[in-house]
């Protein structure tokens, strides 16, 4: 094999196997290594999903699917036209992987088996001869007079045509890109759960609202969707979303923000009032503790009850005009203290990552030098849950491995 034709791959995840096979499968010449600094790859594959791995989404219009991420959506309009969860679906098929959408739009291997996902890819990259050395820490990447790369790994030394950087959130990979001209947005979490002391929500972990809005005070931040009370504080779609999108803004905030929550969205707290003022004269001789006239669990709504000031043995027909209208402000516009988060299980994403206005996404190759590709979580893309995150990886990954 001469040489010239090394293509040398950062990191042994999602984005480099798939830029690995892609590479491999339109080029067939090619010598492929794929560097992984760990025992093993594919890891971030293997636990995410709660060990399912959350393969892609349904979403396949290119258009609306920009619309989960909050940074790099602009940029990825286009390279999902070339390559979108639809074309990711067909890969793994005809891999002979069979795979299944569930009720919210996100795929899964039907086999219900995250090592299924990770199998697939190990064994088309060996079908491929692209030869993956594990152990394997970059600790250098320069480029040489003749245009090429040496790349020192472990006390060896590569050297390639191409190099494709597929680390991941690796801050000692972004020092090396750094080095080399490229600026790094500084790395901080994306999707976080929120911490939050309340008697309001104490005790009542594992509650959860399937319509919500929140809204941080101060700020232009907002989201909807399901809301799950914890042991530490809120998680659930719309929490997740909001941190998702106020990543920068919150961290500045060192995590300490109010939030505001509507537990009956797209009602105003007039409209709440005139529903409890209904409610009231349906219910006259009822105990207003014995049933949650929303959609709300029963123990919450007592909770929120019990914060209003209305004791235990009121019933709906002694319900004073003052408390009536705190009880429509506690439904509509619930307060909340936040201080401090925490990550979401095992599907740590980072908001960070190299630049994009950097990298041509036309072929992810570095408008700085010629030869240097990336791929994936490197870049400063994040999404949101639901097989965004691996879309972005399997889309940058297929453009610069068919690039090269």
């Amino acid at each position: 094999m001469k040489k010239e034709n090394n293509i040398i791959i950062i990191g042994g995840g999602a984005a480099g196997f798939f830029a690995a096979i892609a590479s491999a499968e339109k080029n067939l010449g090619n010598n492929i290594i794929i560097l992984e600094k760990g025992d093993g790859v594919l890891s971030k594959v293997k636990i995410s999903g709660g060990g399912r791995c959350n393969v892609t989404n349904s979403c396949t219009d290119p258009r609306e699917l920009v619309k989960y991420y909050p940074r790099g959506g602009k940029e990825l309009l286009s390279p999902f036209y070339k390559f979108n969860p639809g074309d990711t679906i067909e890969w793994f098929e005809r891999q002979g992987v069979k795979l299944k959408t569930e009720p919210d739009g996100r795929i899964f291997s039907a086999s219900n088996d995250s090592q299924t996902i990770v199998d697939c890819l190990v064994d088309s990259a060996i079908s491929n001869n692209i030869k993956v050395l594990t152990q394997s820490r970059v600790t250098n990447i320069q480029k040489t007079s003749s245009g090429n790369w040496n790349i020192t790994s472990s006390g060896k030394e590569f050297q390639a045509t191409s190099v494709i950087i597929c680390s991941g959130s690796s801050n000692s990979i972004w020092k090396i890109i750094n080095n080399l001209g490229h600026k790094i947005e500084f790395p901080i979490p994306s999707l976080f759960t929120f911490n939050i002391k309340d008697n309001r929500i104490e005790g009542i972990s594992g509650i959860s609202v399937p319509d919500s809005e929140v809204r941080i005070e101060g700020t232009k931040l907002k989201s909807t969707g399901p809301l799950l009370i914890t042991h530490w504080g809120m998680s659930g779609p719309a929490i997740l979303k909001i941190s998702a999108w106020g990543a920068r803004e919150l961290y500045a905030r060192d995590y300490k923000f109010r939030i505001l929550i509507n537990w009956l969205p797209g009602t105003s707290t007039e409209s709440v009032k005139e529903q409890i003022n209904q409610v009231k004269i349906n219910n006259i001789s009822s105990n207003i503790y014995s049933f949650s006239p929303f959609a709300l669990p029963i123990r919450l709504w007592q909770r929120l009850l019990e914060h209003t000031g209305i004791n235990k043995d009121v019933k709906w027909n002694n319900l004073s005009g003052s408390l009536l209208n705190n009880l429509a402000m506690q439904l509509a516009e619930s307060s909340f203290n936040v201080n401090g988060k925490s990550t979401f299980k095992e599907e740590f994403v980072t908001c960070g990552g190299v630049c994009l206005n950097e990298i041509d996404f036309k072929s992810m190759e570095s408008k700085l030098h010629k030869g240097l590709f990336f791929a994936g979580e490197v870049l400063n893309i994040d999404a949101l849950t639901g097989g965004f995150n691996f879309q972005a990886a399997w889309t940058t990954g297929w453009i610069a491995g068919n690039m090269i």
